[in-house]
């Protein structure tokens, strides 16, 4: 059962770097906040796979769940800055 997690483990590794490229490539910064959460959605999964395998899933969930409220949070912020940095840079024209 370890080798599925493993397995499991790696595959979602290799499906973050599809969104790791729009971070770094994205035409627009809404793409980058967009893949930025989807890469913390995808790093809740592999906190989340890490608990099954170390037989401490209750721990692990507590850490998925501190994690999830950061990144939402954080995408909030990084969303309301850069509308605030817009708006300041429509003024000035």
């Amino acid at each position: 059962m370890t080798t599925f997690f493993v397995a499991v483990a790696i595959f979602l590794v290799a499906i973050i770097l599809m969104p790791f490229y729009r971070v770094l490539r994205g035409p627009t910064l809404f793409d980058r906040l967009l893949a930025i959460g989807a890469i913390g959605g995808k790093i809740i999964a592999l906190i989340l796979i890490a608990g099954v395998m170390f037989d401490r899933l209750d721990m692990f969930v507590d850490l998925a769940l501190a994690y999830a409220a950061l990144n939402f949070i954080g995408g909030i912020a990084m969303a309301e800055y850069f509308r605030y940095i817009g708006s300041r840079v429509r003024a000035r024209k």
